[in-house]
């Protein structure tokens, strides 16, 4: 078993000698923490106990009851979506521009830093933690809030076809995924504001054309993701007698009223978590000697360009695959037999496990890209402005590095990952038994999923701990 030091020692060789193109966007991997091996196989035996133990021991009828209670905090009388969208256009507007006219260095413009870091990062972990912040944010709401004033039917013009479901979601997601992943320059500032200008005036005609609600939730990849993960969090906001209401509730609280999902979106939310589970996975030495790389003499990320697209593709049908066949089997286990709604209702659950590895897997990266994040904001042009009183920031590289934030880092992937797994494991009984309406059914009826989850959640570990090129 290799300790921490000797670990630390071969991975800083590898990157040393590894050559050619940038892996990945921005400074992503530039310090790699592996978990230790130690961390690893004890979060495997305790996710198991923990699966046992929920399954077994859970009092589901009281839980089920303290899972919907919710507590009215203070009322919401003013609604500013419109205003706080609309400065969030003329914002993500500033720094296309910034990416057309900024440095070429993706580390001092500030575009890939708030698309790569705060926006997929950052953003994505308040919407599972804390609410809805997207629906308020996002560039497309105020600008189309504009056009329906002069007229424009707030309907749009034309109707989605039903038979879409959220399959064009999932073309998106896999677009976006795919540009992240595996094209050759995504944190380009040049070719980023193309890709975000493209892509905010695809989504801003489709919203006008068919509608901001219909369009946002069935072909806007990232106000369906988010929305899905706003289920999981804390806050929301609720009708109430004299106006909305900010409420507050237990994690996935939610969840008691989400309809079962079609079968696009369940391959929605497994490709979401896949592709992040796949970034991971691509820069494992493991992964490159499958492919028949040399992770010593990487020859750039042109190199990987086919076997990565593929390899995408696949870790998302093997997940898919996965999951229904463990509802299946879950199903027979009970003799249900709506698989597609059981499985629609059961892929809630796999939330927490998303968000879970979200944050384990960029933590890293978002400690020290934010950083650089503040200090591009105040300097957008490098023009010697100083906008925030950031510009000069140091950047404290070593706030990942040294025995101490090691040891931090390494003990919040670890709980976030089992704790995610261990919330999924309870979403998902609570699911059954509200489904099945029967506790006993619910238990037989969620082994198969249970083994799953706790087989991704050593996957995942697993990923932390496996050596890793830059």
């Amino acid at each position: 078993m290799k300790t921490p030091v000797s670990r630390a020692f071969l991975t800083g060789a590898a990157l040393c000698a590894a050559a050619g193109e940038a892996l990945a966007h921005a400074s992503e991997r530039g310090h790699v923490l592996l978990l230790p091996t130690d961390y690893y196989l004890f979060g495997g035996m305790l996710s198991v106990a923990l699966s046992f133990l929920v399954l077994v021991f859970l009092p589901v009828h009281g839980f089920e009851r303290l899972s919907a209670r919710r507590v009215a905090l203070f009322p919401m009388p003013l609604d500013g979506r419109a205003l706080l969208s609309t400065l969030s256009f003329l914002a993500l507007a500033g720094l296309v521009f910034a990416g057309f006219h900024g440095s070429r260095d993706p580390l001092s413009n500030p575009l890939p830093l708030v698309i790569w870091t705060l926006l997929w990062v950052g953003v994505t972990i308040v919407q599972g933690v804390l609410g809805n912040l997207w629906d308020w944010i996002n560039p497309w709401y105020g600008p189309w809030r504009m056009l329906v004033r002069v007229g424009v039917p707030k309907d749009g013009f034309w109707r989605l076809p039903t038979w879409l479901g959220m399959w064009p979601a999932f073309v998106t997601l896999f677009g976006f995924a795919w540009f992240e992943l595996v094209y050759l320059a995504p944190s380009d500032p040049e070719r980023l504001a193309i890709a975000v200008s493209l892509y905010w005036g695809f989504t801003f005609a489709g919203m006008v054309l068919f509608g901001h609600e219909r369009w946002s939730g069935r072909v806007e990849f990232l106000s369906l993701f988010f929305t899905m993960l706003s289920r999981l969090s804390f806050f929301a906001l609720e009708a109430g007698d004299r106006g909305r209401r900010l409420v507050i509730g237990l994690p996935g609280y939610k969840l008691g009223e989400a309809a079962a999902l079609p079968l696009s979106g369940i391959a929605f939310l497994l490709l979401a978590l896949s592709s992040v589970s796949f970034d991971g996975l691509t820069h494992t030495f493991f992964w490159l000697d499958l492919i028949g790389i040399n992770p010593l003499e990487f020859p750039g990320r042109s190199a990987v360009v086919g076997a990565n697209s593929l390899g995408l593709a696949l870790m998302f049908v093997l997940l898919f695959s996965a999951f229904m066949g463990a509802v299946w089997l879950g199903c027979r286990f009970v003799g249900e037999a709506d698989v597609l709604k059981t499985g629609g209702l059961l892929a809630w659950s796999i939330i927490p496990i998303a968000l879970a590895y979200h944050f384990s897997h960029y933590l890293v990266g978002f400690t020290i890209n934010s950083q650089y994040a503040l200090a591009a904001l105040s300097d957008p042009l490098m023009q010697g402005w100083n906008l925030f009183g950031t510009a000069g920031m140091h950047v404290q590289a070593g706030a990942t590095l040294g025995a101490r934030s090691a040891w931090l880092i390494w003990n919040a992937q670890a709980v976030a990952i089992i704790g995610g797994h261990v919330l999924a494991v309870v979403l998902s009984h609570l699911i059954a038994y509200r489904h099945f309406g029967s506790a006993r059914v619910a238990t037989i009826s969620q082994i198969p999923l249970a083994a799953l989850m706790v087989g991704y959640t050593v996957f995942g570990l697993w990923l932390l701990s496996a050596p890793t090129v830059g």
